[in-house]
């Protein structure tokens, strides 16, 4: 195998298709598990056994770009339904409600906590519920 293949070109690859997963997707780990899976085909097609470690390192890759497009996706939705609130920056034409937990929640993601205690404010997938428009 290719040196230049290995360290660079599937590595680059892999966090630039993570992003775009995620974006469709939307969970990191329908993301990780999808990158997994086609590496996985890929081991013992096209290589050997001995590629395996590195569909497992790739698949980490995977989570950790699709992890950190997601946190930062929520902290500019959550900026955006801020600013538009404030008045100081209007995005969109129509009236914005920003939940009350919307920065604790953008917080508590980037700390590593998915979910808050209390219910209000809460999207799916412990995401804040910012761009909840009425």
């Amino acid at each position: 195998m290719n040196a230049l293949l290995l360290f660079f070109t599937l590595p680059v690859a892999t966090i630039i298709l993570a992003i775009v997963l995620q974006k469709i997707l939307k969970c990191p780990w329908l993301v990780a598990a999808t990158f997994f899976a086609i590496y996985l085909i890929v081991t013992y097609a096209a290589f050997n056994s001995s590629f395996l470690i590195f569909a497992i390192v790739y698949t980490i890759l995977a989570y950790i770009a699709a992890l950190l497009t997601r946190i930062i996706c929520n902290l500019i939705n959550c900026s955006r339904e801020l600013m538009d609130n404030n008045g100081s920056f209007r995005i969109t034409q129509r009236p914005i409600t920003v939940s009350t937990n919307c920065l604790n929640s953008a917080n508590n993601i980037v700390n590593g906590n998915a979910t808050v205690a209390s219910n209000t404010g809460q999207g799916r997938n412990g995401s804040c519920n910012c761009c909840s428009r009425r």
